[in-house]
């Protein structure tokens, strides 16, 4: 299973902080982890709407390319800003 975790208003539109979903045993691209979650139901589409999303895979930055495996932890939160 992925360890999904959502953060800031990601995860106040979806109502959870984390949750686990089973991946296929050939892996997903981020893009296809984001996709398959926008699948879910219409509360995963419309948190998982905005393309300035971003993703973190074991805690480093992921491409929409990069590969996601079962067991990894994907964090899904709003862009940062800051000043």
């Amino acid at each position: 299973m992925a360890h999904l975790r959502y953060f800031s208003w990601v995860r106040e539109k979806i109502g959870t902080p984390t949750e686990e979903i089973p991946l296929p045993p050939e892996g997903l691209t981020v893009a296809g982890v984001l996709d398959l979650l926008k699948n879910r139901d219409e509360t995963h589409a419309t948190a998982l709407a905005s393309p300035n999303l971003r993703v973190a895979v074991n805690q480093t930055y992921a491409r929409p390319t990069d590969a996601v495996r079962d067991d990894d932890e994907i964090a899904i939160f709003p862009p940062v800003s800051g000043g």
